[in-house]
């Protein structure tokens, strides 16, 4: 079956992980990936024998129903043709066995119904089983990423060198790999921020203020929330959001109003003819 055939893969790549020795020295990320695969394996082998036991329940009772609806299907066969011959002389007993075959149709369609309920459970089973799969395949094709992925200072350090160095297309992808691989560390928050600083500079405003929304709304207390806040204020005046931008501004002087960013904020409101506290 597909779940023995990448069991066996996944022991494979076991043993090939624990034969290597890194070039980086994340010995450390690739025991704990290790550790994950083998969790992943025994829950695998698990899942794969509650299937089994179930499986083979759901299939006797198939079994069951569909030699009862056969059973059904023959007795009436028979009374039918009992029927037909007993017609004309037997008025009476016809209405007897007409009954019969009425109750024995009544049991066939109840049975046909509980048949249809045991494949559908059988089907989503079965569908269930193709679902946990696939998100398994995804996670391991996630953790074979990560381990061949850069020690995350290395990465980070290279993307802000590139950053810094107006190498636009190459930070964007070394930033993005970084939020791909350590999603949450802090540097994370700072990667989504150089994102953003990025699409400002080509001027894709609405992704900025989306990167940008990712700081503030995931990193809070990081140290780019202030930066993040005021970009995503002149973001969305550069998309015409004006209310909106004025709205991301006024917020950044309350709550950093003694910061480089809040004192940006104000000169931007002040061009803009509005005030910075929202009452005139």
């Amino acid at each position: 079956m597909r779940l023995h055939r990448v069991s066996t893969y996944f022991a494979l790549l076991s043993v090939l992980w624990l034969g290597m020795a890194p070039a980086w020295g994340a010995s450390k990320e690739m025991i704990q990936l290790q550790t994950q695969v083998q969790q992943l394996q025994e829950q695998m082998t698990a899942m794969q024998r509650s299937f089994d036991e179930r499986m083979g329940v759901m299939k006797n009772l198939v079994e069951q129903d569909t030699d009862a609806v056969n059973k059904v299907v023959s007795a009436l066969n028979a009374l039918q043709t009992t029927l037909q011959k007993q017609q004309t002389d037997a008025g009476t007993r016809t209405d007897q066995v007409s009954g019969q075959i009425q109750a024995m149709n009544d049991t066939m369609d109840e049975l046909k119904v509980r048949l249809a309920k045991v494949t559908k459970q059988l089907e989503d089973m079965q569908a269930a089983q193709q679902s946990i799969q696939a998100q398994q395949a995804t996670q391991q094709a996630q953790q074979q990423a990560q381990a061949q992925a850069p020690p995350p200072d290395v990465l980070y350090n290279n993307a802000l060198r590139d950053y810094n160095g107006n190498k636009n297309d190459l930070a964007l992808q070394e930033f993005s790999d970084y939020i791909k691989f350590y999603p949450n560390t802090d540097l994370a928050g700072n990667s989504y921020f150089y994102l953003g600083e990025l699409q400002f500079r080509q001027g894709n405003y609405q992704q900025a203020a989306q990167s940008y929304d990712q700081v503030l709304q995931n990193f809070p207390s990081g140290n780019k929330a202030a930066s993040a806040q005021l970009k995503k204020g002149f973001a969305l005046i550069e998309l015409g959001k004006q209310d909106d931008g004025v709205g991301e501004l006024r917020h950044l002087i309350q709550r950093y109003p003694h910061s480089p960013e809040a004192l940006q904020a104000r000169e931007r409101l002040h061009k803009l003819g509005v005030s910075t506290t929202g009452r005139g």
